[in-house]
């Protein structure tokens, strides 16, 4: 494996990240799992719930899609709250681990697989569109993932997503106090990418400023109501990829953007 900051097209970023979530997905449910729960609705890192943090809202008798669903946690949650909720994924071997905790659980969630850039629905056909760090910075082309989600979104239904926060990429991937420095540009846009020995892309993380999310949302029909910045809890002692206590408590892991169509 070998890290850098490229450029890289839609196309080349879905191949890569399709085979690297298919290869990464058990491994990531048996380690993230436990904190995700199996009919829970975690935002980010920090445990920030939607239970306490309501950003969609009431979602009762809602229709609401979660794109980038992984094993559909948060639309099982959101199921017993009442909506009518569909996920969508990139991943195959994502999905059957949503089977399985839908057999589990006996909270079953339809889920296809899609691409953000892509979502098989028709027009103004949901309430609510969310991504829980799911999507949005794993595609190339984010304007068209939103407009997408806006697409299949009835006039005023809530488009809401976390992402890594961008100040994030400024650092490196360590989440240790020697990880606390500045080795990169805010505003580099090229993606984190990883590569084999044949220079073949097999995993990419795109990057977008605050200011670049802002724009995309105001472009695509999108009126912001709320920017969320997490802090990290006292005691929350996880640690994720590049992110824990020691980094998490002097600067935001997450950013969670929550807007209005029309």
């Amino acid at each position: 494996m070998h890290p850098a900051r490229r450029t890289v097209g839609e196309s080349e970023t879905r191949r890569a990240n399709r085979r690297d979530w298919d290869a990464y997905a058990d491994e990531y449910q048996a380690e993230h799992g436990g904190f995700l729960g199996d009919v829970d609705f975690v935002w980010c890192p920090e445990g920030v719930r939607e239970s306490g943090a309501q950003v969609l809202g009431d979602v009762s008798g809602r229709r609401v899609l979660e794109v980038g669903c992984g094993a559909a946690q948060c639309a099982r949650w959101l199921t017993t709250r009442g909506a009518e909720a569909v996920g969508v994924d990139l991943s195959l071997r994502q999905l059957q681990h949503a089977r399985r905790i839908d057999e589990d659980s006996g909270v079953a969630v339809p889920a296809v697989a899609a691409t953000a850039t892509a979502l098989p629905f028709a027009d103004a056909s949901f309430d609510v569109v969310f991504s829980a760090f799911g999507a949005l910075q794993f595609v190339a082309d984010a304007a068209l993932a939103v407009a997408e989600s806006a697409r299949v979104l009835r006039p005023g239904g809530v488009f809401a997503f976390s992402v890594t926060h961008p100040v994030r990429w400024s650092m490196p991937d360590d989440p240790t106090a020697e990880g606390l420095v500045v080795t990169s540009s805010y505003w580099d846009r090229r993606a984190y990418v990883e590569t084999d020995d044949d220079g073949t892309v097999t995993y990419a993380e795109h990057h977008r400023t605050l200011g670049d999310w802002v724009t995309l949302l105001a472009d695509a029909g999108f009126r912001l109501t709320r920017l969320l910045e997490p802090e990290w809890p006292a005691g929350h002692d996880r640690v994720w990829a590049g992110w824990g206590p020691d980094r998490g408590r002097l600067l935001p892991g997450t950013a969670i953007f929550r807007a209005t169509l029309g």
